[in-house]
């Protein structure tokens, strides 16, 4: 058995983030000492190291939790399939570093922006959440963006509104406004947009190539920067 102060020397998490998981329900303590002092054995270990690697993967705790409290989670069968997700990233991030090289090296006639391409990773990574269990996110994501696969118009018009007021403040009411404009319309139509996820939405739109030039198509240049730094004024 080990402590929580042996399991964050360990891992490097914190004892407060140890504490939170437990708060949660994603990893409860094996054993609870009468001196209030959490124990976890073996069993739980593997529990955390399987919750590190879907963390590392971008996955939300709370979609972490359901997969691993699902009836059918297989831990040999989630490995197999976080390894090849992991050995994927990599790859992409290795094309990445050659593509940054060669622009150093050669210029800008050089770029390459297909290395940016997230296709491949994120239908695999659909294709995975299958196979542990259809977590109740992915089943809610499935069922809204069937029902809403016409609605791309109406999302775009968000951003062609955040376009017109790109030169006020991002914390002024009508920006504010605009951003849980889009926030709440994630929610109705694709899955549950929680403040946590909803920032880490924002990052992508600057940082995908493919939503930043849809972005700035509807929104104008430099709509999707101006988003997401709403966003993170919002949160």
């Amino acid at each position: 058995m080990k402590t929580v102060k042996e399991i964050s020397r360990l891992t490097g998490i914190s004892v407060r983030t140890l504490h939170y998981y437990d708060e949660i329900d994603l990893l409860k303590p094996t054993k609870i000492t009468d001196a209030g002092y959490r124990l976890y054995d073996d069993t739980a270990l593997e529990r955390l190291h399987s919750i590190l690697l879907f963390r590392e993967l971008q996955f939300p705790l709370k979609e972490i939790k359901a997969i691993l409290d699902h009836a059918d989670f297989d831990i040999k069968t989630a490995l197999k399939e976080q390894i090849m997700l992991l050995e994927l990233q990599r790859n992409r991030l290795d094309e990445i570093i050659i593509s940054a090289r060669e622009l150093f090296m050669k210029g800008v006639e050089n770029m390459n922006f297909s290395v940016f391409d997230k296709t491949e990773i994120e239908n695999y990574a659909a294709e995975a959440k299958q196979k542990w269990g259809n977590t109740d996110v992915y089943k809610e994501f499935e069922q809204k963006y069937s029902a809403s696969a016409d609605k791309s118009d109406e999302f775009l018009r968000i951003f062609e509104e955040l376009g017109k007021v790109k030169h006020l403040s991002v914390n002024c009411e009508a920006v504010q406004k605009l951003i849980k404009q889009l926030q709440n319309f994630i929610t109705d139509n694709y899955y549950t947009c929680t403040d946590v996820l909803f920032k880490e939405l924002g990052k992508m739109y600057a940082a995908d190539e493919r939503f930043k030039n849809n972005i700035n198509k509807a929104g104008g240049v430099g709509t999707a920067e101006f988003t997401v730094k709403a966003i993170e004024a919002m949160i």
